[in-house]
């Protein structure tokens, strides 16, 4: 990609210049951390992690979206944190030999708790939504994407509607995602949780 900081083979690395950009922007944004990397890594040391969440504590007209794949040290690490209301917080759940990560989302303080189902490989039938605010699904894409079902989404899409939990669908994915297009049941979703943000201090 020629991107700078990833000419190290997505060798984890720590960029603390980039702190700073959020307080340089005039508009509120939605910015979704780390979308190259896992904020919850276990090579991030927590101080770094603690400094990210500063940033994010100090900036209340910017929503911030984190999604991690480390559930478990985010269980572990949640109470070292922050956790202002601009802080949407998720997990990544593919398939359900993974699902026990929701579980360690929710016990996080985080005002909005949602579920990346993306590349969704497998069915998630009878999910605790308990506290999830937001669940987003979307297919594998590539050259060799693994095939997602239309019948593991509806169901997935059932299970939120019975919730009253927010359900954003990303895309069918495949080999040509934008052909393929992001309808379900003849019909976009593009649900998502009311944003509060407030004016910078």
């Amino acid at each position: 990609m020629g991107v700078e900081k990833y000419k190290d083979n997505f060798e984890v690395k720590t960029h603390e210049e980039a702190l700073k950009t959020p307080y340089t922007w005039k508009k509120s944004k939605v910015v979704f951390v780390n979308s190259m990397s896992d904020l919850f890594h276990e090579k991030i040391p927590l101080e770094f992690i603690q400094k990210v969440f500063k940033v994010m504590n100090e900036n209340p007209q910017h929503l911030f979206q984190v999604l991690t794949k480390r559930a478990e040290r985010l269980k572990e690490l949640h109470q070292e944190l922050k956790w202002t209301h601009n802080i949407w917080m998720g997990v990544s759940v593919e398939e359900q030999k993974v699902e026990n990560r929701i579980d360690f989302l929710r016990e996080t303080n985080a005002r909005v708790k949602f579920l990346s189902l993306e590349p969704l490989i497998g069915p998630l039938p009878n999910m605790n939504l308990d506290n999830i605010d937001w669940v987003i699904v979307g297919g594998e894409s590539g050259h060799n994407p693994r095939p997602m079902d239309a019948d593991w989404v509806l169901d997935i899409q059932e299970q939120c509607e019975k919730a009253d939990v927010a359900f954003f669908f990303k895309q069918w994915g495949g080999r040509n995602k934008k052909k393929n297009g992001r309808e379900l049941n003849g019909r976009t979703y593009d649900e998502m949780p009311e944003m509060e943000l407030q004016h910078s201090v």
